[in-house]
C-alpha cells in the first residue's frame, strides 16, 4: 500500500492556479506540428478554387472545356454539379426574427455560384489536377461569361433609396430589423435627461489573418462508404454534423472531421465553408483524396471577414452624472450572405454587452442587418463583445469631456457595487459575481494613474504628443450547450481526456490535464488529449466565446465524479473493505480511519492485470458523459492604455498599456496571460491600422499584407498584467472565460487615448482605424 506525500503529489506542481508551460510547445518549435499543408495521402490530388472577379454579376455561362484540356488536370465541378447532386445551401440556423415578428431573411448560399456571382472572391469552380500548379493553370484557363452589375459596398449606401440589390428576397438589403428594449420608456429617459452625449461611431471591417490559411483534404472510403475531411477548425464533432447531414444530406457517422494543429482561427474557421462541399464532393467521384490550400490572396476575399458596422450611440445622464439609458441604432454588415453568427453580432450581441459593468437602468438597440456585394461577416474574437463595449467607453469619455467631470470617477460612480450583486442587467442577464470598482482601482495602480502628467510633460518636451485611454468592460461569454467529457485510463499507464472543445492556440493540453490533476491527482505528464476527431466524440459544442474551461472544465469534473465512484467500488475490492469506508483525497482512494490506500494509478495498473472481475464491479476507471454546460459568466477587466503621436507625421504607438482582468479562477496563470496579450495586440491592431478597403467598383483594395496594417511586435509596449479574483458563483471551477476579454478592454482603451492626444491640441476626436493620415488631419484640419 502507499504512503502519500501531499507535496509530491501532481496537483502540488501542476494543479489548479498553477503557471505551466504548454504541452505542445517543444513539439510545434521543433517543427514537429501537423497543420493541414503537412497532410500527405497516397494517390492525393490537388484543387485550386476559381474565385468570382467581379462583385456583382450575372453567372451565364461556366466553360469549363479549356480547363479540361490542360495537362495534369482530371476534373472541373461547377454550381450545376452541386445542384445536380442535390447538396443543401449552407445553412443558418439563426432564430432571429425583425421586430415585425418576419424572421431573419436567408437566402440560399450554394457550395459553388449558380446564376448570379454577388462578391469579389465568390466560389465559382472547383479544378482538381495531379499538382497545385496544374490546378492553378486550369482554374485560369475557365471561361466567364459574366454580365457584370452594379454592386455596393457601403453600409449607408446599401439601405439608400435605389441602391442595387444583391438579393431580390432582402429589399432594400435588410435581412433582419431587429429592436431590443423599452423604448417609450428610454425616449422618456432621453427627454428627462440633463445631459445627452451623441457619437456617430464605425466600427472597420477586418480580416482574421490566421497564420495557416484555409484548407483541407477530402477523401472517401468505398468500404465503408464514409467521407473523411482533414482541416483546422473549432469543433469536429458539430462541423461533423452541420456539413454532413446539413449540407450533404449525409446519414449520421457518414462523414468523419479529423483536426490537427489549427494554424490560428479566432472564429474565423469555425463554420463549414463552400470548398468544404465540392472537395469532398471530388474524392468521391474520383476515388483518389483531393487537397486545397487556400493562398494568402485568396484568404482576403474567401475568409469570413470580421467587425464591421456603424452605429449612432447615446447616453443619457441625470444632473448629479448617473447614467439613465444607453441607445444603439445603426447598420450591421452581414456581407453578401449571412453565414454562421454573423447576423447575431451587431443585434443580440450588442444587447448582451454594451451595459457593461454600469448601472444604466435601460437599453435601447435597433440594429438593421445589412446586405453587400462583399465578403460574408461572421464571428471573430468577440463577436460583438468588443464593439459593444467600445461603444459604451468612448460615450462615457465623449461625456465625461462633455460635462467636465473625471471620466474615471465618472465611471466609478456608476459601476455596479460588489453588495449589490447579483445584479439584474437591463439585458435580462443576471451578473452572479463581480467586484468592479477594486479591478479598476487595481488597474491605476498598476498603470501609474496619477503620475500622468508628468509622463505627459516629457513627451512634450520630445515634441510628441501624449493621451490615456480607459476601457473598463464587462463581456458575456457564449451561452450554455452540450459538452463531451470523457477519461481513459490507457494501456500503457496514460490518462486520456476526451473532448468536444478544441485547441487552436489555447493550450487546452495543459489546462485540462491541470483540472484532471487537480481533481483525482494523475500524473500531470501522463495526462494525454483527444479533441479533434469527431469519431471519438459523442458530443461537442467547439471552442468559442470563451467557454472552453467553463464547458470542458465542468465536463472533466463531472467524468471525475464518474471515476471516483467506480475507483471507490474498485478499490474497496483490492482493498478488502466496504464501499462504505473507502474515501478519495490527493489521489489516492483509502479505508477510512485507517493506512491502508491505493494511488488511482496504482489501481489502474492493477485493475488491468486482473483481468476478469467479479460482474458486481464496474469493468475499470473509464467515464464518458455528456452534460448541459454551465450558464454564461461576466469576465470583466480594467484597461489603461497610453500613446505617444508624432504631429508631423500622425504616427501613433502605444507605450504603456496597464491591465487587470477578473476571470474568475485562473487555471493556468501564464497562459491566461499570454490569452490577454494576444487579445491586446488584436485590439490595437484594429484601433490603428487593421482596416478592410473596397475601391469604388466593389473589388478589395486591401488585399495584402502590403496595404492591410496587421501589428507588429516592435510596435508595442510591454503589457502589466493583473488579476483580481472573483470566482464565478455558475460553474465548480469558478472559472468565467479570458479569451476575448483583450479586445474587449483594449479597443475602446487606445482609441480613447488617441482622441485624449489629439484633444491636447484641441482636435476633433476621431474614429478607428487611427492611421497616420487621419491623426494628422485631425491635427491640422486637413
Amino acid at each position: 500500500m502507499d504512503t502519500l506525500d501531499p507535496a509530491s503529489l501532481p496537483h502540488a506542481k501542476f494543479g489548479v492556479g498553477q503557471s505551466v508551460s504548454r504541452k505542445e510547445d517543444q513539439r510545434l518549435l521543433t517543427g514537429g506540428g501537423r497543420y493541414t499543408d503537412d497532410i500527405v495521402l497516397e494517390r492525393q490530388t490537388y484543387a485550386v478554387v476559381l474565385r468570382s472577379p467581379y462583385p456583382h454579376g450575372e453567372l451565364r455561362d461556366v466553360d469549363t472545356g479549356p480547363a479540361l484540356e490542360v495537362d495534369g488536370v482530371i476534373a472541373v465541378y461547377t454550381g450545376e454539379d452541386m445542384r445536380q447532386a442535390g447538396y443543401n445551401p449552407l445553412p443558418c440556423p439563426l432564430p432571429l426574427k425583425s421586430h415585425d415578428g418576419t424572421p431573419l431573411i436567408v437566402p440560399d448560399r450554394h457550395a459553388l455560384a449558380i446564376g448570379r456571382v454577388r462578391y469579389a472572391g465568390e466560389a465559382i469552380a472547383l479544378v482538381v489536377a495531379e499538382s497545385r500548379a496544374a490546378a492553378r493553370d486550369g482554374a485560369e484557363a475557365i471561361e466567364l461569361d459574366v454580365e457584370p452589375l452594379p454592386a455596393v459596398t457601403d453600409l449607408e449606401a446599401a439601405v439608400a433609396p435605389g441602391a442595387p440589390q444583391v438579393h431580390d428576397e432582402a429589399p432594400g438589403n435588410v435581412a433582419l430589423d431587429w429592436r431590443f428594449g423599452d423604448h417609450k420608456a428610454i425616449d422618456e429617459a432621453f427627454k428627462s435627461a440633463a445631459h445627452v452625449t451623441r457619437l456617430k461611431l464605425a466600427n472597420s471591417r477586418i480580416v482574421a489573418a490566421s497564420m495557416e490559411p484555409r484548407g483541407a483534404v477530402a477523401e472517401w472510403d468505398d468500404k465503408s462508404e464514409r467521407f473523411t475531411l482533414h482541416l483546422g477548425c473549432q469543433g469536429a464533432f458539430g462541423l461533423a454534423a452541420s456539413l454532413g447531414k446539413g449540407i450533404m444530406n449525409l446519414e449520421p457517422g457518414k462523414l468523419r472531421v479529423r483536426s490537427y494543429d489549427i494554424g490560428g482561427s479566432f472564429g474565423m474557421k469555425a463554420p463549414a465553408y463552400p470548398e468544404y462541399v465540392p472537395l469532398l464532393h471530388a474524392a468521391k467521384a474520383l476515388g483518389r483524396p483531393v487537397k486545397w490550400i487556400d493562398e494568402r490572396t485568396e484568404s482576403f476575399v474567401s475568409d469570413h471577414h470580421g467587425r464591421h458596422a456603424l452605429v449612432d450611440a447615446s447616453l443619457a445622464l441625470d444632473t448629479d452624472g448617473n447614467f439613465l439609458a444607453v441607445k444603439i441604432e445603426g447598420l450591421g454588415s452581414l456581407g453578401a450572405y449571412v453565414v454562421g453568427f454573423g447576423a447575431a453580432i451587431p443585434c443580440v450581441n450588442i444587447v448582451k454587452n454594451a451595459v457593461s459593468l454600469y448601472k444604466t437602468p435601460l437599453i435601447g438597440v435597433a440594429t438593421r442587418c445589412v446586405l453587400t456585394n462583399t465578403t460574408p461577416i461572421s464571428a471573430f474574437r468577440g463577436a460583438g463583445r468588443p464593439e459593444a463595449n467600445y461603444y459604451m467607453e468612448r460615450l462615457i469619455e465623449a461625456a465625461a469631456r462633455e460635462t467636465g467631470r473625471d471620466p474615471v470617477e465618472l465611471r466609478r460612480k456608476n459601476a455596479i457595487p460588489a453588495d449589490a450583486i447579483p445584479w439584474k442587467a437591463p439585458s435580462n442577464l443576471e451578473y452572479d459575481s463581480g467586484d468592479f470598482e477594486a479591478v479598476l482601482d487595481k488597474c491605476l495602480a498598476s498603470a501609474d494613474w496619477d503620475g500622468f502628467e508628468a509622463r505627459r510633460k516629457e513627451s512634450e518636451a520630445a515634441g510628441k504628443l501624449r493621451g490615456r485611454g480607459i476601457g473598463f468592460y464587462l463581456e458575456v461569454t457564449a451561452p450554455p450547450g452540450k459538452e463531451m467529457g470523457g477519461i481513459h485510463f490507457e494501456p500503457n499507464g496514460d490518462v486520456t481526456i476526451v473532448t468536444g472543445t478544441l485547441d487552436y492556440g489555447q493550450g487546452h493540453r495543459s489546462t485540462f490535464a491541470q483540472i484532471l490533476c487537480d481533481k483525482l491527482g494523475v500524473p500531470f505528464e501522463k495526462v494525454q488529449l483527444i479533441q479533434g476527431d469527431s469519431d471519438q466524440l459523442l458530443a461537442g459544442g467547439g471552442t468559442g466565446g470563451s467557454r472552453s474551461v467553463m464547458a470542458s472544465g465542468t465536463a472533466i469534473l463531472t467524468a471525475s465524479d464518474e471515476v471516483i465512484e467506480k475507483g471507490r467500488a474498485l478499490a474497496g475490492h483490492f482493498l478488502e473493505a466496504a464501499v462504505a469506508d473507502i474515501e478519495f483525497g490527493d489521489g489516492a482512494f483509502r479505508v477510512a480511519g485507517t493506512d491502508r490506500a491505493i494511488a488511482i494509478m496504482d489501481l489502474a495498473a492493477r485493475i488491468r492485470e486482473a483481468g476478469a472481475l467479479p460482474a458486481d464491479l464496474p469493468d475499470g476507471l473509464d467515464a464518458e458523459l455528456v452534460i448541459d454546460t454551465p450558464p454564461s459568466a461576466f469576465p470583466n477587466g480594467c484597461h489603461v492604455a497610453e500613446v505617444e503621436i508624432d504631429p508631423d507625421t500622425g504616427a501613433t504607438r502605444v507605450v504603456r498599456y496597464s491591465v487587470v482582468d477578473d476571470f474568475g479562477v485562473l487555471v493556468n496563470p501564464m497562459l491566461v496571460e499570454a490569452q490577454v496579450h494576444g487579445g491586446v495586440v488584436q485590439g490595437t491592431g484594429q484601433a490603428l491600422g487593421e482596416r478592410v478597403v473596397y475601391d469604388e467598383s466593389g473589388n478589395l483594395a486591401s488585399g495584402s499584407f502590403m496595404d492591410y496594417a496587421l501589428p507588429r511586435a516592435d510596435e508595442l509596449p510591454n503589457f502589466e498584467f493583473g488579476s483580481h479574483e472573483v470566482p464565478a458563483a455558475t460553474n465548480p471551477l469558478g472559472s468565467k472565460g479570458c479569451g476575448e476579454g483583450g479586445t474587449s478592454g483594449s479597443l475602446p482603451a487606445v482609441m480613447n487615448a488617441v482622441n485624449d492626444a489629439l484633444a491636447s491640441r484641441d482636435a476633433a476626436p476621431i474614429d478607428m482605424p487611427a492611421t497616420p493620415e487621419r491623426v494628422w488631419r485631425a491635427l491640422t484640419n486637413g
